[in-house]
């Protein structure tokens, strides 16, 4: 569980927090299934937006207490734009404290990749590593009739894909964390179309590479998809992994109209599966909620009161600056999860039972 040391119960804001720490804790009871050792393993991803770019000013510490005891429910989370200053990372783990590890990768360079870096946080009594890397698209090979083969550079993904390897209980598995470009706001924008093929038949291929550290493979992320019917989501399918039947009509922003974050699987059935349990938690329910506006005046500076050029701000104004104020303190997308079954010792046992079965 987090660390609430530092917390002050003699000061409002700390009288806040720790008021709205049992109500989520308690939501949280009622929303994941409990954590176990060896049985099961709770898998989420979650893009935090802009961790943390100071927008809007920096997160304040209240905030971080609410992410880091939604990230504590999990044993395994992938996290998207993490900046390049790692200070709000760094922050987030002394809070969740020291049995949990992260590995995260390099800024993405260039204006696409918007400063930004993907990340696995876990528990650490529950894993052992394997592989890590960033995927990188191969050159293209060109036959001519007449010469040598020619190899041309293949287009990059504007956000360098993070994949890193993991075993936990009779599981071995390869999990992937994207954040596919966005760009403008049609359904199927034909490089996020791209991106999303690129990585899935990329990852289709390493499935059936027998020398892979693991078949199982788990694609997650933002993939900035608007439905579920959508070309983007049908590119994951067409490369053979499965969503989740309880996921697949759980949109994961925050007006709940867009299904920009997925958990997808191509794994082997006999060695790794879901529970049944899945879903999105959404916290603005809890904190810093929409009738809390008055509540945060202070905190949000001078820009709540007045716009860029020193004009007041009408109320309407200023609940819309509350509203995108609240996404950057916690996030405009809801973490999303799913529970994984990763003890299979019955169904071993019950195979050396049966006949030429060892």
């Amino acid at each position: 569980m987090p660390f609430y040391k530092a917390l002050n119960p003699d000061t409002p804001v700390g009288r806040r927090t720790i008021e709205k720490l049992l109500s989520l804790r308690m939501a949280l009871n009622g929303a994941i299934p409990e954590r176990t050792l060896e049985e099961t393993l709770l898998l989420a991803t979650w893009n935090i937006r802009e961790f943390d770019s100071g927008k809007y000013g920096l997160r304040t510490p209240e905030s971080y207490y609410y992410i880091a005891e939604i990230i504590a429910r999990f044993d395994l989370v992938a996290v998207q734009e993490v900046r390049e200053d790692l200070r709000a990372l760094d922050h987030l783990r002394q809070i969740l404290g020291s049995n949990w590890d992260c590995f995260f990768t390099d800024v993405t360079e260039g204006t696409q990749g918007n400063g930004e870096r993907m990340a696995f946080l876990l528990t650490t009594e529950k894993y052992a590593p394997g592989l890590a890397s960033q995927m990188i698209m191969p050159p293209m090979e060109i036959r001519t009739k007449k010469g040598p083969v020619i190899f041309e550079p293949s287009k990059q993904l504007v956000r360098t894909p993070f994949i890193v390897g993991f075993k936990s209980g009779w599981t071995n598995f390869t999990l992937t964390t994207v954040h596919i470009y966005y760009g403008d706001d049609s359904k199927d924008n034909p490089l996020r179309v791209e991106e999303i093929r690129k990585v899935a038949q990329f990852l289709r291929k390493k499935s059936e590479d027998k020398y892979a550290w693991s078949r199982n493979l788990i694609l997650l992320g933002d993939f900035n998809i608007f439905s579920p019917k959508d070309v983007t989501m049908q590119s994951i399918l067409d490369a053979g992994f499965v969503v989740p039947e309880e996921l697949q009509d759980l949109p994961s922003n925050i007006a709940r109209d867009k299904f920009y974050d997925q958990i997808a699987f191509r794994i082997r059935p006999d060695r790794f599966g879901t529970t049944g349990k899945a879903g999105v938690f959404d916290f603005f329910d809890l904190v810093f909620r929409e009738d809390e506006e008055a509540l945060y005046a202070l905190e949000m500076g001078p820009g709540y009161e007045t716009n860029t050029k020193g004009a007041p701000r009408t109320d309407k104004e200023k609940t819309r600056y509350y509203r995108d104020w609240r996404t950057h303190q916690m996030s405009d997308h809801l973490p999303m999860w799913v529970e994984l079954r990763i003890d299979f010792s019955d169904e071993y046992l019950q195979r050396l039972l049966e006949p030429g079965e060892e």
